[in-house]
């Protein structure tokens, strides 16, 4: 998923001084957690969780692999190392939301 036509590829010109978060999971968490954390980055690009740096952000990406997967963060500059630090923190967060294990408060 790119930004305005950018493609989330180190070969893309706009990525040239860009930078890439990434989330590595097993293959035993695709079952578990890849479908949560992809539609978590999802939702977070879609509705402006990054606030003021989402124009930082020129897409995600996610890599099926035998051994493991990945998800990818793709960030304009990594130069504004500000601004890159704050969105590794914003998408660790929601990650670490979506692991919480669901409580069953039904008493009946």
């Amino acid at each position: 998923m790119g930004h305005d036509g950018i493609q989330p590829m180190w070969e893309d010109a706009n990525n040239k001084n860009g930078g890439r978060w990434l989330v590595n999971l097993n293959k035993n968490q695709r079952q578990t957690e890849l479908d949560n954390f992809w539609l978590e980055t999802l939702l977070c690009l879609i509705g402006e969780a990054f606030e003021d740096l989402s124009d930082d952000i020129c897409g995600a990406t996610i890599n099926i692999r035998g051994k493991g997967d990945k998800l990818g963060l793709w960030t304009h500059d990594a130069r504004r190392g500000d601004a890159t630090v704050k969105i590794g923190h914003i998408q660790t967060q929601r990650q670490k939301q979506v692991q919480q294990p669901v409580t069953d408060t039904n008493q009946g």
